[in-house]
């Protein structure tokens, strides 16, 4: 048996995309590990969540350095001393530079929920509720250093019905984040995932 796909997660809040997707890997739903936690709030309850489980962690603070490449530099570092096969994204609200982009150009990932490229940025949800759209949903895409800009993975529609409020919508859209991020992590790990161009194709296993 070969050795088991390595991740490495960014988040920078609660952590809730990073506990489902450590879960599914401790269950064996995942064949891959998390095998660092990269977060920019050290007092981010996802920390916790991560040292509770045992996840090496990079913590570090954006003001204390000059530009963003500097601390970039240091994280691309640990990723390659730890063997990172893909990086996810997950709740990290700052926009890479090249300095990490590059290097893991079409194996690092990002969750967003909308149906992108509707509703980008800030606040997916809460724009589409206030736009009245009937149809919003998750999507999963590669990082290519653009605001939520890069290839289409895969998506989920999530509907919006007339007894919906913005809480009941919300907790919608983060089921389904939840069933979507494991399975395309999967796919990277199970190398069934191709890019030409933008356009993303699944191999059937």
């Amino acid at each position: 048996m070969g050795a088991k796909y390595r991740i490495a997660v960014f988040a920078s809040g609660q952590g809730s995309n990073f506990q489902n997707l450590l879960d599914a890997s401790r269950t064996g739903d995942l064949d891959a590990e998390i095998v660092l936690l990269v977060c920019d709030k050290p007092q981010a309850f996802v920390v916790e969540r991560a040292r509770r489980a045992g996840v090496e962690c990079y913590l570090f603070n954006p003001k204390l350095y000059a530009r963003r490449e500097d601390y970039e530099a240091e994280i691309a570092a640990e990723l390659e001393k730890r063997g990172v096969d893909l990086v996810v994204l997950a709740g990290y609200m700052r926009l890479l530079t090249s300095v990490l982009v590059e290097p893991y150009a079409g194996r690092m990932i990002n969750i967003h929920p909308s149906l992108l490229p509707a509703f980008p940025g800030k606040d997916a949800i809460g724009q589409a509720w206030e736009y009245g759209v009937k149809v919003t949903g998750v999507t999963v895409h590669l990082v290519d250093g653009g605001m939520d800009t890069g290839a289409v993975i895969a998506q989920t529609a999530v509907d919006i019905t007339p007894d919906d409020t913005l809480d009941s919508l919300e907790a919608k859209i983060h089921d389904a984040e939840q069933r979507l991020y494991p399975q395309v992590v999967s796919w990277f790990a199970t190398n069934q995932v191709r890019l030409e161009g933008r356009k993303v194709t699944i191999l059937s296993e």
